[in-house]
């Protein structure tokens, strides 16, 4: 038996090809998502870790922003030892919505 590496599931990343408009509109219309893009937008990839986040909610509730930003096409996340490491999927967004993120990124 292989040892396991992680107690939980890899995550899964949406194909941006296959993100609406209106998906990802949703996903930034959320303030919690919205300071996560802007804070991750100001780091290095892969240097912030789930955890690393100064926002109001739980630990469940932030699972569930970073779900939705996954399945938006912004984030991509992997697996650390124990923790999950995040990067914004900046160029990739570009492509696919061009301009979209630095409007949002603006913050006025």
């Amino acid at each position: 038996m292989a040892p396991r590496t992680s107690h939980r599931a890899a995550p899964v990343h949406a194909r941006l090809d296959d993100v609406t408009v209106q998906e990802a509109l949703a996903a930034l219309a959320d303030p919690v998502r919205l300071c996560l893009v802007r804070e991750l937008a100001g780091s290095a990839d892969w240097s912030r870790a789930c955890g690393s986040f100064d926002v109001p909610v739980g630990k469940a509730a932030l699972s569930h922003h970073f779900a939705a930003l996954r399945a938006a096409g912004l984030v991509e996340q992997r697996d650390e030892g124990p923790r999950r490491v995040n990067r914004l999927r900046r160029e990739e967004f570009e492509a696919r919505f061009p301009g979209l993120l630095a409007l949002v990124l603006r913050g006025d």
